[in-house]
Formats: structure tokens, sequence, C-alpha cells
């Protein structure tokens, strides 16, 4: 990867550039970079001997790649003008036999250094110092190109499952707010739990709050200990609910559902998140076409997602042990994440399957106007002296840290790139 992006960014040491044969290069234009099979850059211009080739270029960190490859055997690769390695250990040929001209293009030391100090550093954030530097017009685009980006990865999400449920958006709605509400810590045992109880058979029952509660509660494996249960009614209820529905429908149950509660704050546990969802769907769930409606009025919307839990889950965060009352099911805040969430990517993937712009810019909007996501990664980027000012931004540096931090995609970073290109 260092040297597609030496090369990218006409950052190679420039005295001396000859072939292996002793040819004399000039590289005119790199050419462009080509994230998809075939050679790695597009129709470069370079001078070799005093001729202009335009063609492709291919670059391996040992020139027996090429061959280890299989390009010498591949016709997409006869278009290469000129093969850069690190090492000349072999000549390489097109399909033909023809020898193509070869350059050892060796990094500086400096650019090495640089690098590594990057990609191998122990710390989370080795460039904190450079992200300090960055201008603010370097900081905007940066963010903008970030949060642009997580907001198509989580909108093809919400696209593959409309395929899925054959087009319903409410199907979508209903399970994209099952992830949500896992809050990441269980957003996939949420999923899977949505998805063994389609709306269909919950339309069914939707009148009954402790029948869709013993649903949700049955498939989620909670109720599979019936220790105590003649000492609680409420759960007793539960049980005979969910083993009657169960053998009506013959319901098939996720298997190796796993719910976590530890370090996190009751209100959050996960048989509260399951009675919010079960307080969703009850009287009908037709919220795809509320979100609709609300067309990205932030006060409408959260109203929505306003919910008060009654009865049993009005002082009980689990099954057995009371609590101090608890009517809210669900803060601001955790409405503001369930907005970030599943309003705007639903309203993102709506924008592009209908092809009407003006539902991209409510999602847009939306997530300018949302107070940015309170946890550790955005707390990490704000110490680092990033101005994190809204649900737009946090977005971004999550997808920083997530998509370039973790896996050490340095090249590809605006922070990464400043550090490398400073002399």
């Amino acid at each position: 990867m260092l040297m597609q992006y030496v090369w990218e960014h006409r950052l190679w040491l420039q005295e001396k550039m000859v072939t292996n044969t002793g040819l004399r290069i000039r590289i005119i234009d790199p050419g462009v970079r080509n994230t998809d099979a075939g050679p790695d850059f597009f129709n470069a211009k370079i001078e070799i001997d005093g001729c202009l080739w335009v063609g492709n270029v291919e670059i391996h960190n040992r020139a027996s790649d090429w061959r280890r490859h299989g390009h010498n055997e591949d016709e997409a690769y006869d278009s290469v003008v000129l093969h850069v390695v690190n090492k000349d250990d072999a000549q390489v040929c097109r399909t033909n036999g023809e020898p193509i001209p070869q350059l050892v293009m060796p990094c500086s030391a400096q650019m090495i250094d640089k690098y590594s100090s990057l990609v191998n550093a122990k710390v989370e954030l080795p460039c904190r110092n450079v992200i300090k530097s960055l201008t603010s017009l370097e900081m905007a685009e940066w963010i903008q190109a970030l949060a642009f980006e997580r907001l198509a990865e989580k909108s093809k999400r919400v696209t593959d499952s409309l395929a899925r449920y054959h087009g319903s958006w409410e199907d979508v709605c209903y399970v994209t707010l099952a992830r949500t509400i896992g809050f990441g810590t269980n957003s996939d045992p949420f999923e899977r739990l949505a998805k063994s109880l389609p709306l269909k058979l919950l339309h069914k029952h939707a009148d009954s709050l402790t029948q869709l509660e013993a649903l949700f509660f049955g498939q989620a494996g909670l109720l599979d200990n019936r220790k105590g249960i003649d000492a609680d009614p409420y759960r007793s209820q539960l049980c005979r609910e969910y083993d009657f529905l169960n053998n009506k429908f013959s319901l098939k149950r996720p298997e190796g559902l796993v719910w976590k509660a530890f370090r996190m704050r009751p209100q959050n546990f996960p048989w509260r998140r399951i009675a919010l969802l079960a307080h969703y769907v009850y009287g009908g769930f037709r919220l795809m076409s509320q979100i609709l409606e609300a067309k990205g009025d932030e006060d409408k919307l959260r109203a929505l997602f306003t919910v008060k839990l009654s009865g049993y889950w009005s002082n009980h965060y689990t099954f057995d042990h009371t609590s101090t009352e608890q009517t809210a099911a669900i803060s601001r805040s955790s409405i503001d994440v369930v907005l970030i969430n599943t309003v705007v990517p639903l309203y993102y993937a709506y924008a592009q399957q209908l092809d009407c712009y003006d539902w991209a810019e409510r999602a847009v909007a939306l997530l300018e106007v949302l107070k940015p996501e309170s946890n550790h990664l955005v707390e990490k980027f704000r110490n680092a002296g990033m101005r994190i000012d809204n649900a737009l931004t946090s977005q971004a540096v999550i997808q920083l840290n997530n998509a370039y931090c973790v896996p050490r995609k340095c090249l590809f970073c605006e922070a990464g790139h400043k550090l490398l290109s400073l002399k």
C-alpha cells in the first residue's frame, strides 16, 4: 500500500529515474488509482527514453510478484506500460512474451519511518498532533466525506433488508429499529430476535401487550428459566401465553442469543429494551409511515419514540426484582440515538429508492441539528482536539475510527496523508 501511495501522490525520489535496463524515465502523469480488479493505475503518461507512453501502471513490492499473481497469463495486464517495484528480482513480460519496462522506486527512509510510526504504533491515535494542525477547511471536507461514507454503509443495510422483505418499508423499519435499541452491545441479538417475529405475525396480536411481550421474551429465551415462577404472576402469565403461541405458530427461536447487561445502566438492560420494542409494536406498527409524515421535524420524530412503560416494567429492570419506579422507557439522549441510527438511514435509503433528493437532504439536516452521541469514541477524538458539535460530526469520527484507525488505513486518512506529506 505504501508504494501505491507514494506513486499516487508523487512522493518518489526524483534523482536518476531509469528503468532496470538503463532507460531514462520522466513521469508526466501517474494515472488514476484503480479500486477494482486490474492494474493499479489507469491512463498514466510516462516518457521512456524520449518516447511518450500512455497506459497503465502496476506496482509490486517484488518484481517476481508479477508472475506469482498470474499477470503474465492475464491479458488485462498487457496494457501495462511500466512495472514499478521496490525490489528487482525478475523480468516481467506480457502474455505474448514482450518485456515490460520496469522501474525500481525505493521509498525514502524518512517516509518508511513515518509510515511505520503510524501503522505500528501502540497508542490509539498516533496522529493526534497532526489532527490538531488540520485547518478548518481540511477538517470540514474530511468530516463531510466520512459522514457520507458512514451514511452510505447504513443505507446499504436498509436497502439489503428491503430486498429481503420484498419492498416492505414497515418491515425494514421494524428490524432497523430493533437493531438500534440494542444500542451496540445487544444490536445483533435484537436484530435476530426481530427477524424471528415478522410483523405479519405480530399484527395478529397487536391489541394485546401481554401477548406481544410473551412473544418477544419467549423468542429471546428469557422465559426458559421457570424457577420461582409461581411467585411472579406476570412472568407466569407470559410463560403460559408463550407456550400457547409457540405451539400454535410453531415458532423457530434464534439460536445462541446472548444478552449482555454487564456495566450497563439498569434502564438499558435488555429486558426493558425488549419491553420497549413490544410497546412500539402495540396497537399496530406503522412507524415508517409516521416517520415519513414527520418530514425530518425533530420534535415530531422524538414524539414518535417517546414511550412510558406501565405495569410490571414501570418498576422492574429484570424479572422478579423490583426497583424504584421508572416510567420513562427511553431517555431523550437515547431517542436521539434512535433518530441517528434508524430515521436517518431510512430517509437516506428512501431517497435512493425514490431518486428523491429531498429525503437525503432531510437525513443530513437531521444529523446537523441533533447533538453528538456521547461515547468513548467521540470523547477520544474530542480529546485529540477535534471539534464535535453535532451528530454529523460524531458519526464521522465513528466512521474514522472503525474504517481507518482500527485497521490502520492511515494512507487513506486526511491526518495520515498530512503527516506523510510533511517534509
